[in-house]
């Protein structure tokens, strides 16, 4: 757990538990399974009888931000279960139907392996939902920019601010203020007089939880549908200026994805993109352009940065994606380690 106030959900929504009969106590905290962390294990049991789950505690879940809370616990090799605040009746429905299980403080829950089974939607919240935000203006729509940058480009943490602004593509004081907040969250340290970045897996994590809530939804250029099957696998995205990240990217690097949706970035909607695939205006369609928020060069110039890719992934959330994304993720922890 990352803070006090996650601290008191858990601890709420412990003592909620005795009101459905059972019995929920925490056998372990803060637990490594190689780079992924585990907020808790939980033993819930009734009649002597229990189960063991791995927990994640978050405050204010929004759909945005599910897939990463997700993408923590469905592997953890017990069952998942989310601790959180509020579960609005139609977020408890998505759960129910991912068949994770849930209890929050309001009194929600959904609870389906033996010995315990448990449904329970509508009710409302103690107090109005918060949001789980790592504080500090890093973590603010600027600040993540500069966050994404060195998330791509670890070493950069070291260059001076005015490097880092110009890579970033931001003012030189939000380097600034970025800088001076992550020393205190825990993210950087001088060790031999040198800037370095330090748990880079957890702030990939915030940074994506972040970027789905904060930036991502400010960047939205379009949305379109085309008759046009597959057509994103014979496209050419630089020839419009574009990238390609989500599904189609994860794609391209995995090969163990078939894309359902299709994301885009780029600086706008370019005309000879919609006349080339029938592309016309949906706002519920499955393609998708994004205004690009970086500026420096990439190592595949079709494809946008991993972190993205992995941050797209998350943000659409389900089993496929949260599947890709575990590939994404590795090969970035991976990159970290080098």
């Amino acid at each position: 757990m990352d803070n006090a106030i996650e601290r008191q959900v858990l601890n709420t929504v412990l003592a909620q538990a005795a009101k459905f009969g059972v019995t929920a106590t925490v056998e372990q905290r803060d637990i490594r399974i190689g780079d992924r962390r585990i907020d808790a294990y939980i033993r819930i049991g009734r009649d002597r009888k229990t189960r063991v789950y791995a927990a994640e505690v978050k405050k204010g879940i929004r759909p945005a931000t599910l897939g990463a809370v997700l993408h923590q616990i469905e592997k953890a090799g017990k069952p998942p279960l989310l601790i959180t605040d509020y579960v609005t009746p139609p977020l408890a429905e998505k759960l129910k139907a991912r068949k994770i299980a849930f209890l929050d403080a309001a009194g929600n829950a959904f609870l389906d392996q033996p010995p315990v089974y448990i449904w329970i939607k509508g009710e409302r919240p103690l107090e109005a939902p918060g949001t789980n935000k790592v504080k500090g203006r890093a973590f603010q729509a600027s600040g993540l920019k500069v966050l994404f940058a060195l998330l791509c480009n670890p070493d950069w943490v070291a260059e001076p601010y005015r490097e880092i602004a110009r890579l970033a593509g931001v003012a030189h004081g939000t380097v600034g203020w970025v800088m001076a907040d992550l020393p205190t969250l825990g993210f950087i340290a001088e060790i031999n007089g040198k800037r370095r970045l330090l748990r880079p897996e957890l702030l990939l994590k915030h940074w994506a939880e972040a970027y789905a809530r904060t930036l991502r939804p400010r960047l939205v250029l379009g949305r379109f549908r085309t008759e046009q099957a597959q057509w994103w696998a014979k496209a050419k995205p630089t020839k419009y200026d574009l990238a390609f990240g989500g599904e189609v990217a994860a794609e391209r690097l995995t090969q163990a994805l078939r894309p359902e949706t299709v994301t885009l970035y780029g600086e706008k909607a370019d005309p000879r993109l919609l006349i080339d695939y029938k592309l016309q205006k949906d706002p519920d369609g499955p393609v998708e352009i994004l205004q690009r928020f970086w500026t420096f060069p990439t190592q595949d110039k079709d494809l946008t940065p991993d972190p993205l890719i992995y941050a797209d992934l998350l943000n659409i959330g389900d089993a496929r994606c949260l599947e890709a994304a575990d590939l994404i993720y590795e090969k970035i922890i991976d990159g970290f380690k080098r």
